[in-house]
């Protein structure tokens, strides 16, 4: 290895050397014969590259040699020669577009590695036409350039930029390639929501760009309705008849459109209706009778089965009654036992005799090894180890989710090194676990977790994570040494910029002062968020005050109140926060029945439910974000 780094520091003092022997005046003309070589491909290793360059006479060669030389080394690993490679010859290198823009492309690599993402998007900035006219570039330049802005814009999370460098990619493109292209960005495009849409869609600078997003909106805004979304995208492709996505609309799209939306007029709801989570189901039921009072569509039935006696006879009855769809069970257990239910001979003769009735069949025509047709179904729960299906779906109000929720929230605020005070019990650990996975996944770094246990261990805790303790035992082993005795403050942690708690509501009164009066007065305060787990039952003022400052997840429909959660608080006064949200996961249950086929289909369709902005995952589960709201002033105020 050292014999290596020697052999690079000698050809680049000779590299040097050539450069200076150039500048002298010489006594006569020297000609110089140009050989063509190439940047688009990297096909030597960067020693050889150098060597060349070195004995080069022509200046621009010979910067094209070093600039093959810094783009091998990056292939092979080596991003720090690469970097001083590329500044020896930064002050006098040949002003060729090409020349420039791969010095400006490569810089931008290295930065990539060894400093932020931002810092490689600053140099990596090419000029504009109108800021210099003669800047023509060949294809396979343009091609890495946007490929790579694309890349770094989805690094930092910037998925509009992303689809920009994208747009502009597919014309250096074949048709092939750029198919492939479209349907990255129709993919990007699909978590964005329907608001941030509409401030690009009239973006004038770059037409393809903007057609991207209109079309993106369109499919968003009119999912729920496919003739009004057929109709839409008729009048869009009119009007962008030259977009890309005009003659070959993108694979998910495609798909989409052929697929049929779920409209059932028999709806079955499995429910333990009766025995000790008769009380939970209950709450559920009112949802799902609320959303149907309120649609009034009296071509639909709604009927309840109870699942006290076990899943598998209520969903046999069910079926038996003629449900074309089915919402529940609700508990875990009741989902483990129909994930595993076979299909019996009995009800597979009877779904034979209806199908085949419906098509003037004889039930001798059906061959014997026919297996009846699954029944679209909601389930009211989630399990871990499941196969996913077409018409299964999991709708579930996850504590893990909701930490994974967070996680993105932290992320998106700018939050760097979130600090997770957790309550030691089941509950806290999975939703820490599922908050620090995804915080890996966001950032490549670890999420920094203390359990606390109740009590006065809590405040231990409190201390610790925030360095309180080992600030105490400096001082006190500072004012054992010296005499006359000094007064001196203790000093909390300056490298942690927010605080997660996961705290029952209990917890979170004695919580959050403790974090107050344990930050040292020398350190800013930092930004403290929790989950609806923590949200305190009740709404005096004074308890609200108490929480001033922090920032919590709920379901929408408890961050803002309305006219319905008046309603509620007046027909059920006693029920806690966790049963109104019970309420509403029902009350949404049944909105989503008819948009479950499109939201699946349309990977990012978004159904801005009361629990949450819902979206399908490719697996079928139900994936649920919050909106956030912050105590100030006494208030639970939305952000």
């Amino acid at each position: 290895m050292l014999k290596r780094l020697n052999s690079t520091k000698f050809i680049l003092i000779a590299i040097l050397s050539a450069v200076l022997f150039g500048c002298g005046t010489p006594t006569a003309p020297v000609k110089t014969e140009k050989t063509e070589v190439s940047l688009s491909s990297v096909t030597m290793a960067s020693s050889q590259y150098l060597a060349l360059a070195a004995n080069e006479k022509n200046r621009e060669t010979r910067d094209k040699y070093v600039l093959l030389a810094a783009h091998a080394l990056l292939n092979e690993g080596n991003t720090n020669a690469a970097d001083k490679t590329l500044k020896s010859i930064a002050q006098d290198i040949t002003q060729k577009p090409e020349l420039l823009a791969e010095h400006k492309y490569l810089s931008a690599r290295v930065l990539e590695v060894i400093s932020t993402y931002n810092h490689a998007l600053e140099v990596l900035d090419y000029p504009s036409n109108w800021q210099l006219p003669n800047w023509q570039l060949p294809n396979w330049q343009w091609v890495s350039y946007y490929q790579f802005k694309a890349r770094l814009y989805q690094q930092i999370n910037q998925p509009i930029e992303q689809v920009r460098q994208l747009s502009l990619l597919s014309q250096y493109l074949p048709a092939a390639q750029a198919y492939e292209v479209n349907d990255e960005i129709w993919r990007s495009l699909q978590p964005i929501n329907e608001q941030t849409l509409l401030s690009f869609r009239d973006d004038r600078s770059n037409p393809i760009f903007a057609g991207w997003v209109q079309l993106a909106y369109i499919t968003k805004h009119y999912a729920i309705n496919p003739n009004d979304l057929v109709r839409q995208l008729g009048s869009w492709q009119q009007l962008n008849p030259s977009h890309p996505a005009a003659a070959k609309l993108p694979t998910d799209l495609e798909k989409a459109l052929n697929t049929k939306p779920y409209q059932p007029k028999n709806i079955a709801v499995l429910l333990p209706l009766t025995g000790s989570r008769a009380v939970v189901a209950n709450v559920v039921k009112q949802g799902i009778i609320a959303n149907y009072m309120a649609t009034a569509d009296d071509s639909v039935s709604v009927k309840f089965f109870d699942t006290a006696a076990g899943a598998q006879d209520a969903y046999q009855q069910a079926v038996t009654a003629g449900a074309e769809f089915i919402i529940g069970p609700l508990l875990q257990s009741e989902v483990e036992q129909l994930q595993d239910m076979a299909v019996t001979p009995a009800t597979t003769e009877s779904t034979q005799l209806s199908s085949t009735a419906n098509r003037g069949v004889t039930p001798a025509a059906v061959p014997s090894t026919q297996i009846a047709k699954s029944i679209p179904q909601l389930y009211l729960n989630h399990i871990d180890n499941f196969t996913p299906q077409d018409d299964k779906f999991f709708f579930a109000l996850s504590p893990t989710d909701e930490a994974i929720d967070a996680a993105q929230r932290l992320y998106n605020d700018g939050i760097e090194q979130p600090l997770l005070l957790v309550s030691n019990d089941a509950v806290g650990h999975r939703m820490a676990e599922s908050f620090s996975e995804a915080w890996q996944l966001l950032t490549q770094k670890p999420a920094e977790i203390h359990y606390y246990d109740a009590g006065d261990k809590m405040k231990v805790t409190v201390q610790k994570a925030l360095g309180v303790i080992d600030s105490k035992e400096r001082i006190a082993r500072i004012k054992a040494i010296l005499t006359p005795k000094i007064e001196a403050d203790f000093r909390s942690r300056r490298d942690i910029d927010a605080i997660y708690m996961i705290s029952a509501s209990r917890d979170l009164l004695l919580l959050k002062p403790f974090i107050d009066v344990n930050f040292s007065v020398f350190a800013e305060p930092v930004p403290l968020y929790t989950t609806s787990r923590s949200r305190v039952e009740s709404n005096s003022r004074e308890t609200a005050s108490e929480l001033n400052n922090l920032t919590i997840s709920d379901i929408p429909w408890l961050i803002t109140p309305n006219t319905e959660t008046r309603m509620v608080n007046e027909l059920w006064p006693k029920w806690s926060n966790s049963r109104k949200r019970l309420y509403i996961m029902g009350y949404d249950a049944l909105d989503l029945v008819g948009k479950l086929a499109q939201m699946r289909a349309l990977p990012g369709y978004q159904f801005s439910g009361r629990s949450g902005v819902l979206s399908v995952q490719p697996d079928g589960t139900i994936n649920r974000q919050l909106s956030w709201g912050r105590y100030q002033r006494g208030n639970l105020r939305p952000l």
